[in-house]
C-alpha cells in the first residue's frame, strides 16, 4: 500500500490530559510506517454525551502512514492501552482517544472501524484541530471541513498551547 495522509483525533480528561495527549503525539510518530506531519494545538473543551465528568484536552495529528487501516486502529488502541485506557463507560472520562477521523479518501465500514469518523462533521472539538492540521480536509459525504466547521455553534473550545513541530 502506498503511504497516504490521515488525519487522527486525541483526547482525554482524566489523570493528566494534557501529557497523555502530549505523549500520544510522539508515540503516533513511532508506528511502522508512519509519520506525523503535522500536530495541532491542544484544545480544552467539553464532554458531549455524558456531561458528568471533566473537561476534555483535545488535538489532531496529520499522519503519513503506509500502514492499512485496520493497522492504524490497531496500532491506536495499542497506544490507547499503555496509556490505561479503560472503557465502561460509554462517552465517560478516559486517559487517552485516539480515534481515525480521515484515511485519505477512503470510506471504510467494517466492524469497530468506520472512516470518516461518522460524528466528526458536528464535533468543533474535531474540526477545529483537524482545519488546523489540514485546512483543506474533505470530510467524503460531507464536504469540506471548513464548511461543516462553519454550521457548528463557535462556543464551548478553548484553544490552550500552540502547535509544536
Amino acid at each position: 500500500m502506498s503511504a497516504v495522509h490521515a488525519v487522527v483525533a486525541l483526547g482525554g480528561n482524566i489523570d493528566g490530559p494534557e501529557a497523555h495527549v502530549t505523549r500520544a503525539f510522539g508515540e503516533l510518530a513511532r508506528l511502522p510506517q508512519t509519520s506525523v506531519l503535522v500536530r495541532s494545538s491542544l484544545y480544552r473543551t467539553a464532554p458531549v454525551g455524558y456531561t458528568d465528568q471533566p473537561a476534555f484536552i483535545n488535538a489532531c495529528a496529520l499522519l503519513e502512514t503506509a500502514l492499512a487501516p485496520r493497522a492504524l486502529l490497531e496500532g491506536l488502541l495499542a497506544i490507547e492501552r499503555a496509556h490505561g485506557r479503560v472503557r465502561d463507560i460509554p462517552n465517560g472520562p478516559r486517559t487517552l482517544d485516539l480515534d481515525i477521523v480521515l484515511f485519505g479518501e477512503q470510506l471504510v465500514d467494517e466492524p469497530g472501524l468506520v472512516i470518516p469518523h461518522p460524528r466528526a462533521h458536528e464535533r468543533a472539538f474535531v474540526l477545529d484541530p483537524l482545519l488546523e492540521v489540514w485546512p483543506q480536509a474533505v470530510l467524503p459525504g460531507r464536504g469540506p471541513a471548513a464548511a461543516c466547521r462553519k454550521r457548528l455553534a463557535s462556543g464551548g473550545i478553548e484553544r490552550l498551547v500552540e502547535a509544536r513541530a
